[in-house]
């Protein structure tokens, strides 16, 4: 069949990514949006953009009804997901097929199948792929993963069975804490995926993080086009990638290639996929994941194998053969470094905020996959990516020259990124294999070996939820509804009768001078969880509350002995260093 049409359900820079495929293909791509996206770069780059009617992501690009109902009014004939959101959702698949659309992704069977972390790890094994032990089935309760960790030795991964991304695993090195952070994987895993269901495995210490990216067609073919390592990571997410996976051998390199197909074959894959692995410091290799999507790290593998992958999966979904070669040479070296809107100097906290200033580097060998432009408020409802900056050379080192040129060249204002890491990790013996101990870097190497030091940003104010006031109109004779921003209904003064349909957030904003026991947001969020109750007694250092921003969970410790008093409730938003709490003398 023939593609014309496709909507975009997601946002951001992937969103812009696959519009401009679409557009180098010649299909029409359609997009949507929630209330603070509405004047959003992918909303400006799309040929036609509808409103989801909502501010968060659950009233928005998670909700599947509103995003089948928009792409049946536009005339779209497929659907692509994106990555994040519903992109590994079998249901949403499922419901996209079923409304006659075109599903550019996996079967939902697979789908099924491989984001289950179960049933993939079970396949894995069929196929003879390299496993660590693990429970094949999920865990019911932080006693079987204690007795796991006591069998089998610590640390220990407790991962979402659904889970993706990073979202809904923990790393746990130490046996105390096993019960608090198997109940976050289940929160987190619950509230990012709707189930909390966990799988437990022994964790390689100091592994780097390896992966094939693959391509399946419906004509049986299976293509692996190369590696990336994946090791630099903040709280079990990436943070820089590259391709090819260096300082590996050709016959580990054959070891990935060969397990990636044979899972992926046995699965029956169609369209785009990674197949994720542990390589621990023994040379221990393990099969972690199968990710049933588009990588956010997919242009370095795009640069170095000059195959494009949105293309290939718009091909492949209206079933034609691949292009792509089942084997692929790399050509050269390529980095990515995801522009984050996150403090290092607060330990890669979000810091969402308006974007004053944005200058983006170009220049030889330099690819820019960005979301946003100068003047955009970046929401902390949302991931905290912001753009994507690749860099390629003939070989790593000219690659790593070139990404220090083009770091150097980057300026950005309003909001805290990852730059000031980027530009340190350029320079690390540890990185760029120069130092005596050769490439070192691991999944944990930032929390645990990283000792640069880095400035606290600007502080950012929390970027209110930015709904849309709807009201109706008459348009060339044809009753409509117009949404209206607050700041332009501020501008022309109250409108009569209006009600606004998005939510209003209250946000918790800085006090006055702290007291010694003031219990502070150390970036702006939303309190996910109160772990004490008010008025109990705590411990410095204790964790008693939950703070989430930008899809990430950090624990919040009471400053001083004393009672905890609340001083806001659970759900509420609050400001970089505005008050939760109290911890007053016992």
């Amino acid at each position: 069949m023939t593609i014309r049409t496709v909507l975009i359900a997601n946002r951001g820079e992937i969103a812009v990514r696959v519009a401009r495929a679409a557009r180098d293909a010649g299909i029409t791509a359609i997009g949507v949006y929630a209330d603070g996206d509405d004047d959003s770069l992918h909303v400006r780059t799309v040929d036609a953009a509808y409103a989801l009617h909502g501010a968060t992501p659950a009233e928005t690009y998670l909700d599947a009804e509103k995003l089948i109902a928009v792409a049946k009014r536009a005339g779209a004939d497929a659907v692509h997901p994106g990555y994040g959101f519903l992109s590994e959702s079998a249901a949403f698949a499922r419901a996209v097929i079923d409304a006659g659309l075109v599903w550019i992704g996996p079967d939902p069977e697979t789908i099924e199948q491989l984001g289950d972390k179960a049933r993939a790890r079970t396949i894995a094994a069929s196929v003879g792929a390299p496993l660590v032990p693990g429970t094949n089935d999920p865990v019911s309760s932080a006693d079987e993963v204690i007795a796991f960790a006591d069998a089998h030795g610590l640390p220990v991964a407790i991962k979402a069975v659904h889970g993706g991304g990073g979202r809904g695993m923990r790393v746990v090195r130490e046996r105390d804490r096993i019960a608090e952070e198997y109940e976050s994987a289940v929160r987190e895993a619950e509230s990012a995926f709707g189930a909390g269901a966990c799988l437990v495995e022994r964790f390689l210490d100091r592994p780097r993080h390896i992966e094939a990216q693959v391509l399946g067609d419906r004509h049986g073919r299976i293509a692996v086009l190369g590696t990336r390592d994946c090791s630099l990571q903040r709280r079990n997410q990436k943070l820089v990638e590259e391709a090819p996976a260096p300082f590996i051998d050709d016959e580990l390199r054959e070891r990935i290639h060969r397990a990636a197909t044979d899972i992926c074959g046995a699965a029956s894959y169609v369209g785009a996929g990674t197949v994720e692995f542990l390589l621990g410091e023994d040379g221990t290799l393990t099969f972690l994941e199968v990710n049933t999507r588009l990588q956010v790290e997919h242009p370095v593998t795009e640069v170095t194998s000059g195959v494009d992958l949105v293309q290939e999966q718009f091909r492949i979904a209206a079933g034609e053969p691949m292009r792509a070669p089942e084997t692929v040479t790399p050509i050269g070296h390529a980095i990515e470094f995801r522009i984050n809107a996150e403090d290092p100097g607060l330990g890669f906290l979000p810091t969402p905020g308006t974007l004053t200033r944005w200058d983006p580097p170009a220049g030889p060998g330099v690819r820019f996959d960005s979301g946003v432009t100068a003047g955009d408020v970046v929401s902390g409802s949302f991931d905290s990516l912001l753009a994507k900056l690749v860099v390629w050379g003939a070989d790593r080192d000219e690659a790593i020259a070139r990404a220090r040129r083009a770091l150097a060249e980057f300026t950005v204002d309003g909001v805290a990124t990852v730059l000031p890491f980027d530009r340190h990790i350029v320079e690390d013996p540890a990185f760029t294999g120069a130092g005596a101990t050769g490439f070192s870097v691991h999944t944990r190497w930032i929390e645990e070996d990283c000792t640069a030091e880095f400035s606290v940003g600007s502080d950012v104010s929390y970027p209110a939820a930015q709904s849309l006031t709807r009201l109706p109109i008459e348009w060339e004779g044809r009753l409509t509804t117009i949404g209206l921003p607050a700041t332009l209904l501020a501008a022309l003064g109250s409108v009569s009768g209006s009600q606004p349909t998005g939510s209003e957030t209250q946000v918790a904003a800085p006090d006055g001078p702290e007291s010694e026991g003031a219990l502070l947001a150390p970036f702006a969020g939303t309190l996910s969880a109160w772990k004490v109750a008010d008025g109990e007694t705590v411990s410095a250092g204790q964790t008693v509350a939950v703070l989430e921003a930008m899809k990430m969970e950090v624990p919040v410790t009471a400053p001083v002995d004393g009672v905890l008093r609340h001083a806001i409730a659970s759900g509420a938003d609050v400001a970089a260093r505005g008050t939760m709490g109290e911890v007053t003398g016992a």
